[in-house]
């Protein structure tokens, strides 16, 4: 299955449409404005919200709380010299790949759960998710959503 993410260009805050292949609405999130921290919700097509990732401020390195139907997952920014590295707890999920091209694989073991690529020269970030198994669907499109916005506050960060 693959998901297109086109986030919305011209926006007060962050605002990203998921699509399947065939152009139909998947999910969409939506940040919050005026906040400590970068927070985003999370909606099915149905409007309902599924998920919900925040920023937890006051870290020497950059975390995220995902937060899926109860449960919690925390994905870290590893302290590296070159190429950053990401860390997901309470999951078995490894990233490998390059992060500044944005094409990168989220396996299990040897098994993909998901390989991502960035669509370039868009207007905004545009993303393709594949993800073989519909049921890492939401997880996945968590993980690629938190990825950009660590990636996008270590650009603000050091500009």
């Amino acid at each position: 299955m693959k998901l297109y993410i086109q986030q919305k260009v011209f926006s007060w805050r962050d605002q990203f449409a998921v699509k399947d292949e065939y152009g139909y609405d998947q999910f969409f999130a939506r940040g919050e404005i005026f906040t400590w921290g970068r927070k985003l919700h999370i909606y099915n097509a149905a409007g309902a919200e599924v998920a919900f990732l925040h920023r937890q401020l006051f870290r020497l390195l950059s975390r995220y709380t995902i937060e899926i139907g109860g449960y919690s997952y925390e994905m870290v920014k590893e302290f590296t010299l070159l190429k950053p590295r990401f860390r997901i707890e309470n999951l078995p999920w490894r990233m490998e790949g390059d992060f500044f091209a944005h094409e990168y694989d989220l396996l299990e073991g040897n098994r993909l759960v998901m390989h991502i690529s960035k669509h370039w020269f868009t207007w905004g970030d545009s993303y393709e998710l594949d993800i073989p198994n519909p049921g890492d669907q939401l997880m996945a499109l968590c993980v690629a959503l938190t990825v950009d916005c660590m990636m996008a506050d270590a650009a603000s960060s050091s500009s």
